[in-house]
């Protein structure tokens, strides 16, 4: 297996996909290392959620069964 040289935070991931950042972390909580999803420490006791190309791949096929199955985002307020 190929070493993974680099990982795109939650944040970057929405952005590229045009989706809620907090949706994905919803999606996201039954997804494993495995899957290309890890959690990365920052100073502070900051954690953030980050995927590798294969943990995009995956989440958008999360993206897709929620959807087909009518389980779209909530859709906050946000000003």
């Amino acid at each position: 297996m190929a070493a993974i040289p680099f990982v795109f935070t939650i944040a970057r991931v929405a952005e590229m996909l045009g989706e809620d950042e907090d949706w994905l972390h919803e999606l996201s909580i039954s997804m494993f290392p495995e899957d290309g999803c890890i959690w990365v420490l920052d100073v502070g006791e900051r954690e953030v959620v980050a995927f590798t190309e294969y943990g995009i791949e995956c989440l958008q096929q999360l993206i897709a069964d929620e959807r087909a199955t009518g389980q779209p985002p909530k859709q906050d307020a946000k000003p």
